[in-house]
């Protein structure tokens, strides 16, 4: 019994050192006191002020696991259940199962251990710079005066501002653990919303600059993460579809077949290279992808492997931003000149007098990225009846009030009371714009999810008709709620919807681009075995006696 009981107090004190050491090794641990201050902002946790380090510490120690290590914790049913389809769990369990056994199943399929996300928070410079594009690199390395050999690789850049970035916030007298807004100060609030819209990841609205960086420093990780996933499944689809290409189907191709091989793979041909010199090409190319090359190491082959899938990555994503930009034109061409009025309105865009509509969807088109700044009359257009009679109830407005009373009243007028009564505060300014401002911060959010639900059919032509859209002829309800949705996302947001679809479109292209080769293999497979058939075919007859049958 004895025995027992000191191997349990062993146990405990064993436990308590591995817990102490864990805390101790916290990312955190080793945060200014700014830093500290940063993340508790970025993170929507409210601090003290004064505070000294200590209870800053605790605070992000407190909230770390709910935003940093496992932040699916605070998803809701659909956006766990959207996840693990994305993973490719698509089992009746994972659909209709409890939120805590989708918690449970989304944390086997998450990107990274609780370790590695301590890791990687305490080797910041190490991935907060990978998401962003070759020319906000460049920009960043000229601003600070870093010099980057000829060609300026992306490779190159990503090597040179990473190791500069410690000097540049010692120099600036700023920290780079959990950077400040130094580190974006070459980038313009549409490449930050745009950053944001092409990740996934929902702008603030209304928005400032430093919420637009708050945003994407906060969610820089996760959006690496995403990416480095997506990096590693189309390379391991390459390597298999590579696997493929043997010696015999490369030998087997001829010149346009091997030339649209290098041309749909990213593969440079130079002018009048021959035959021999194309097979030479992609066979040095495919032992790159496999991480084989026999002139490297196998570090620099991976590194090679990894550039072929960033560049088809990179080249997919361009397509995806410019089908999303494609879209939201097309949808820009139909609207209303009081709709491009609004959307410009919201985004503090000015409008000069007399502006023709071609011009107004022409600012529109400009401004696609930018956020919306503030309020504006065109808010209350969408929310519902029970958010318009509570703000016009609360406004103090007597002739909104009068419409509200009206029991007969409908929608649009409601929403007209509504937009008076906020023209009126926003003009008196005040208690009365606060209170109003307020109100509407509440009501978006709490709308985002069931926006249009409710509204009767009568109700959403309306709205469409608002955008200058006229319902398809035999509409469904739920087509005229898909309709209503995408022109106020395009509305509210811009280019691309805050869900992630930016994703779902790269990794359909970069998949749609790798089942190209994988059908070109297949294809090239049976062109081989023909071939290869014929030549024995050939090698036969001559080696048989003249004459012989």
């Amino acid at each position: 019994m004895r025995f027992a009981k000191t191997f349990f107090s062993l146990a405990l004190v064993a436990n308590a050192a591995v817990a102490s050491s864990w805390f101790s090794n916290a990312a955190y641990n080793k945060w200014h006191e700014t830093e500290l201050e940063r993340w508790l902002s970025d993170n929507d946790v409210p601090y003290p002020t004064p505070a000294d380090r200590k209870e800053l510490e605790k605070l992000v120690g407190e909230n770390w696991d709910s935003h940093v290590v496992a932040p699916y914790r605070n998803w809701d049913a659909n956006k766990l259940t959207g996840y693990l389809k994305q993973k490719g769990v698509e089992s009746k369990e994972s659909a209709e199962g409890t939120r805590d056994s989708l918690i449970n199943q989304v944390k086997s399929y998450w990107y990274e251990t609780e370790d590695k996300a301590q890791t990687g928070w305490v080797n910041t410079k190490d991935w907060i710079l990978d998401t962003w594009t070759d020319s906000q690199l460049k920009a960043f390395c000229d601003r600070h005066g870093i010099p980057v050999p000829q060609p300026r690789t992306r490779d190159t850049l990503l090597q040179k501002a990473r190791e500069s970035l410690q000097t540049i916030a010692e120099k600036a007298g700023q920290t780079a653990a959990y950077p400040g807004d130094w580190l974006y100060e070459t980038w313009t609030e549409s490449d930050l919303k745009e950053w944001l819209d092409e990740h996934g990841f929902p702008a603030p609205q209304p928005t400032t600059r430093d919420k637009l960086i708050a945003s994407v420093r906060r969610n820089s990780r996760l959006a690496y993460l995403r990416a480095q996933e997506q990096a590693e499944s189309s390379r391991t689809t390459a390597q298999k579809a590579y696997a493929a290409l043997t010696d015999k189907l490369i030998d087997a191709w001829g010149e346009t077949q091997l030339k649209e091989f290098c041309d749909k793979n990213g593969i440079p041909v130079p002018q009048g290279t021959k035959l021999n010199q194309l097979r030479a090409l992609v066979r040095k190319h495919r032992a790159e992808v496999m991480g084989d090359s026999i002139s490297g190491s196998a570090a620099s082959a991976f590194g090679a492997a990894t550039s072929n899938v960033n560049s088809a990555t990179s080249r997919a994503t361009d397509a995806a931003s410019q089908a999303a930009q494609d879209a939201f034109d097309a949808a820009v061409n139909t609207w209303s000149e009081s709709r491009l009025k609004g959307f410009l309105d919201a985004r503090g865009v000015p409008v000069p007098q007399g502006t023709k509509t071609n011009e107004l969807r022409a600012l529109v088109r400009k401004h696609a990225h930018k956020a919306a700044t503030g309020w504006t009359a065109w808010t209350w257009d969408d929310l519902s009846y029970e958010n318009l009679r509570n703000y016009i109830a609360g406004s103090g407005n007597a002739a909104a009030q009068k419409v509200s009373d009206n029991t007969a009243a409908t929608r649009d007028e409601l929403v007209g009371a509504a937009q008076s009564a906020y023209a009126s505060a926003s003009s008196a300014g005040g208690g009365s714009y606060a209170s109003a401002t307020s109100f509407l911060a509440k009501a978006t959010d709490s709308a985002k999810a069931n926006v249009f639900e409710t509204w009767s059919e009568s109700e959403l032509k309306s709205y469409l008709d608002s955008y200058g859209i006229p319902a398809p002829q035999g509409s469904t309800v739920n087509e005229l709620r898909a309709l209503a949705r995408r022109q106020h996302t395009y509305f509210k947001y811009g280019t691309t919807s805050p869900t992630g679809t930016m994703l779902a479109q790269v990794r359909e292209a970069v998949m749609g681009g790798l089942e190209w080769v994988a059908a070109q293999l297949r294809l090239g497979s049976a062109a081989a075995s023909d071939k290869a058939a014929e030549a024995e075919r050939a090698a036969a007859e001559k080696k048989r006696p003249h004459g012989e049958l």
